[in-house]
This record gives structure tokens, sequence and C-alpha cells, in this order.
């Protein structure tokens, strides 16, 4: 699924997902080689693959839910 990638208004990073309307802050990120991991606020977990260090937001990415 395509999610937004961008900055909070307190600096936090935050993922959005327009077909669910949803928007929420990252609580955890972790790297597995080419894989970034990041738990949603919500309790979402996303697999993205390929996001270069360090980050330039916004940007859109594709995502897998993972649970």
């Amino acid at each position: 699924m395509k999610v937004m990638l961008h900055s909070g208004e307190n600096g936090t990073l935050m993922v959005y997902v327009p077909k669910k309307d949803l928007e929420e802050h990252v609580v955890s990120q972790n790297r597995d080689g080419d894989t970034t991991f990041v738990t949603l606020e919500n309790g979402w977990e996303l697999s993205i693959d390929g996001l270069a260090e360090p980050l330039k937001l916004p940007q859109t990415v594709n995502a897998k839910r993972l649970n």
C-alpha cells in the first residue's frame, strides 16, 4: 500500500495512509538490512523496503502491513 511519511508538529515521524484516511505517529523504528520496520501508535506494524537514511520528508513509499 502507498503511505506518506512526514514530520508532525513537534518533529516526530508520522505516517498517513490515504486509503484508510489514517494518520498515526511512529512509536518505534528499526532496520534489518534494506528493510525498515515501523510500529504506529495504533499498533500497526509496517515494513518499508529501500528507505534511504537520512529521511527526506515528506515522501510517498510502498509499505506492507505485517499485522
